[in-house]
């Protein structure tokens, strides 16, 4: 195995880990940051496996659109819970 391919297989074992913060979440807030890190993680994760594949021009654009995807998730439920007037406990 290379050292990209082990790099990818950390990244994707690293996308595991704030699943735990999504689930044991105090707040509503821990657990959105949770599901946010694991969407940074799979855009590294779809980097990687496009430059492995050798079309990293193709995985990338297919990255843009699912961090863009990510942060305009954020911006939903953040204005959904202004909107609400939810406070952190």
């Amino acid at each position: 195995m290379s050292f990209l391919e082990w790099i990818t297989v950390l990244v994707a074992l690293a996308l595991v880990l704030p699943f735990y913060r999504v689930i044991r979440g105090l707040t509503v807030y821990d657990r959105m940051i949770g599901v946010n890190v694991s969407g940074t993680n799979t855009v590294i994760l779809i980097c990687l496996v496009g430059h492995i594949f050798g079309r990293i021009d193709m995985f990338i654009d297919i990255a843009i659109a699912y961090a863009m995807l990510n942060f305009s998730g954020a911006l939903v439920v953040a204005k959904y819970l202004d909107h609400t007037g939810e406070t952190p406990e």
